[in-house]
């Protein structure tokens, strides 16, 4: 391809989305480029302060434990006081609480502050979702989304190697740099966003809002069931940064060997997701999902016969493709099963099968390895990837090619339920 083609092939990808959701995207890079605690949190806890790597693991599962209870609350304030509002909240928080993480020394107020860190900052996530839905028309989400995911995985690589040379210096100044970028990203929101929160009918500033309540979530057989099938492509995903690294190092490779297979994962999001997105963009989501679940469990399943570094780096390549397929498909997919009233509520729910998959795949990657070998967990990520391919197939037969969510894709007790109101 020439660089005529493809300088008028970026200009295609970043043509045509309004100006807010590139503020809204500036947000996000800034964000992910000051991410310091998720990265280094278990070398700053054992090698920094000298607690035991199963203290680590007891913070590391409290923060994620944070993400799992904002997930829902985050979701029904989106709904409630708007994305802005929420936004704002949350990234407030966040700074606020990294902060005074780096300055906590007591083993309990270091717990308690990590388990707040993590409800802050995922929190976010749902009013990022909602307010990206609400600001981009229905064509050009999934590569709105795309571009998003893009820019979260530029961030996180970048600061992933400038957080090594900072924690080299002092692990507290990360902790503050982390707290000043997220600040600033709080301003840019406070600054550049405006709401975009839906209006409500006259009269009824309230009872549309609430007629979709977390029950009609529950109730909406249809979403679950992606919420329950994007739980098992999250499972089979975190193996990347839970079982590999364990998987690797029983098999005598070192720490800069699973550095070396895993940052190919970063830098084919980098240099493809564009190109991806080109190609996936207006294709059948059926297809797509399936097709990435498929990558995602053989990808790791073939994890199973790598004896070097350069055979694991082959299979990141696999699943890291599937990732890429799956990551814009499926959150577009949930924008169309969300009413536009209750989109915080619909992307809560659907933040948190990947904040518990967070939580369940260390225990499940430990106890396989641990009873029965890394070749049975790399086979178990097979049969769960196909088994999402399976349900992904059979799922998307019950939904529309096309349509907005705020036409075709209420589901008929929220339906029910604002008429009433």
């Amino acid at each position: 391809m020439s660089l005529a083609a493809l300088r008028r092939a970026a200009r295609e990808t970043v043509s045509g989305l309004p100006r807010e959701f590139w503020w809204l995207w500036t947000s996000t890079l800034v964000n992910r480029l000051g991410a310091f605690v998720s990265t280094f949190m278990a070398l700053y806890l054992t090698l920094d302060r000298g607690y035991s790597a199963v203290y680590a693991g007891l913070v590391a599962s409290l923060y994620g434990l944070g993400g799992v209870v904002s997930s829902i609350g985050s979701g029904v304030l989106t709904d409630r006081i708007g994305r802005r509002p929420t936004l704002l909240i949350a990234q407030s928080s966040t700074a606020a609480s990294v902060a005074l993480l780096g300055f906590m020394h007591d083993p309990v107020a270091i717990a308690g502050v990590a388990f707040l860190v993590g409800a802050a900052t995922n929190a976010s996530r749902p009013a990022v979702q909602a307010m990206m839905a609400d600001i981009v028309r229905p064509e050009d989400r999934v590569r709105a989304f795309s571009l998003n995911y893009w820019a979260i995985n530029l961030g996180f690589a970048v600061s992933s190697m400038a957080a090594g040379f900072i924690a080299e210096v002092s692990y507290r100044a990360g902790f503050l740099l982390e707290a000043g970028m997220t600040a600033a990203c709080a301003v840019v929101v406070f600054l550049r966003l405006p709401e975009s929160r839906p209006t409500v009918p006259a009269g009824d500033s309230k009872g549309a809002v609430d007629a979709v309540g977390l029950r009609t979530v529950l109730r909406d057989g249809r979403f679950m069931s992606v919420v329950g099938l994007s739980f098992l492509v999250a499972l089979v995903f975190q193996q990347g940064s839970v079982g590999l690294p364990v998987a690797m190092g029983e098999a005598g490779f070192t720490p800069a060997d699973y550095g070396t297979a895993i940052a190919v994962n970063g830098f084919l999001i980098v240099a493809l997701q564009i190109p991806v997105t080109r190609l996936i963009e207006h294709r059948d989501a059926k297809r797509l999902l399936v097709v990435s679940s498929l990558l995602a469990g053989y990808g790791f399943g073939l994890t199973a016969f790598a004896g070097s570094v350069g055979v694991f780096a082959l299979t990141v390549c696999v699943w890291t493709l599937g990732e890429m397929i799956n990551a814009p498909t499926q959150t577009g997919l949930v924008v169309r099963l969300s009413p536009v009233q209750g989109r915080g509520r619909y992307q809560g729910m659907y933040t948190l099968s990947w904040a518990v998959a967070g939580l369940v795949a260390p225990l499940m990657s430990g106890f396989v390895i641990d009873r029965f070998g890394a070749e049975w967990l790399w086979g178990s990520c097979a049969v769960v990837g196909t088994a999402a391919a399976v349900g992904y197939g059979a799922l998307m037969r019950r939904v529309p090619v096309t349509g907005s969510a705020a036409t075709v894709d209420i589901p008929a007790t929220a339906k029910t339920e604002v008429g009433a109101a």
